[in-house]
């Protein structure tokens, strides 16, 4: 990636928010620790309650924050380069309804509290299951539309389920767990969710990332891009696989978390040339550093109860785009 395509500062201006971001979310938290007794900890010592509390609770959560982040932030990117639709993201597909249905059967059936491989395992199978039926649904066509109208229906049948399990939940605690799982949340983490996620999202990203000549072509339209010499049936296949892997085990730790895949990348696209090429590495640390910024911000406010980290960016998420929109005075 050239300066031509994009601000000189914004790659290296995108990694030190990301490192600040990094670096805040070991630091920074409910209980307070004295900068000595961190660096104690960080460089091999420390007493082990602070042991505990950095090791143990805020590295694998700084981690799961970079990791979900970057994989939401990319995919929302790729997908409104592919889908030439300013409001795509990985919803938009039904990966991640799908994904989130997967882990709220998890929780309904008890499978989670017999394996704690079970709930991620089974909203990253749900989520190829719903890529499975995208192919059935639209069949040959290449239109990005079809896509899209195959997507909103995925969507809403695994958003049915949703409320299914809901409806018959067998007490009012189970019901509690799946809501308190789909507003999304970084909580009580483990490196065990680590060491889920980061395959699937390095697998989904890289796919991703592979097809920036591709989505740059598709902005003539596909006759353009066939023209190009564009397998349209490949690239939707490598779109559709990186957003189900990848988003799918990023859910399946995080639990629901939205707008981050929306909001990012038209964050970042004024200072590119607004190829959809040149918007996909700064939104995947763009992603990073915000889900990461933002789960600092869930930490520190003051409430009876941490807040749940898919409210706080909605809620924060959805000023911040309106204000970006109105100085754009523009939809793409």
């Amino acid at each position: 990636m050239t300066a031509r395509r994009h601000h000189p500062l914004l790659i290296p201006g995108l990694l030190l928010l990301v490192i600040l971001a990094a670096f805040g979310s070991i630091l920074l938290g409910a209980v307070s620790l004295s900068p000595a007794r961190i660096a104690a900890v960080l460089t091999g010592g420390g007493d082990e309650v602070a042991r505990a509390i950095i090791l143990d609770l805020r590295l694998p959560r700084m981690a799961l924050g970079l990791i979900v982040g970057a994989m939401l932030g990319v995919s929302g990117a790729a997908l409104q380069g592919y889908l030439r639709n300013p409001l795509a993201e990985p919803s938009v597909l039904g990966a991640s309804n799908a994904a989130a249905l997967g882990a709220v059967c998890a929780l309904y059936f008890g499978l989670a509290q017999l394996h704690p491989l079970a709930l991620p395992v089974l909203a990253i199978t749900s989520a190829l299951i719903a890529i499975g039926a995208l192919f059935l649904l639209s069949g040959s066509a290449e239109s990005p539309l079809t896509l899209i109208l195959a997507g909103i229906a995925v969507a809403t049948l695994a958003g049915a389920g949703i409320s299914l399990s809901l409806n018959l939940s067998p007490n009012p605690f189970a019901a509690m767990e799946i809501m308190s799982w789909l507003m999304g949340s970084l909580e009580n983490r483990s490196y065990d969710h680590v060491w889920i996620a980061l395959p699937c999202v390095a697998i989904g990203a890289a796919l991703l990332i592979a097809d920036g000549r591709t989505l740059d072509a598709l902005t003539l339209g596909e006759e353009g891009a066939q023209a190009l010499g564009v397998n349209l049936s490949a690239a939707r296949l490598r779109m559709m696989l990186g957003v189900a892997i990848g988003v799918g085990g990023a859910v399946a730790v995080s639990g629901a978390i939205g707008f981050v895949g929306l909001i990012v990348p038209h964050l970042v696209r004024p200072l590119t040339d607004r190829s959809p090429s040149a918007v996909l590495l700064p939104s995947l640390l763009g992603g990073a550093a915000l889900l990461t910024l933002a789960d600092i911000g869930v930490r520190l406010i003051p409430t009876s109860s941490e807040l749940k980290l898919g409210v706080v960016t909605a809620l924060l998420g959805v000023p911040v785009f309106l204000i970006h929109l109105m100085r754009e005075k523009r939809l793409w």
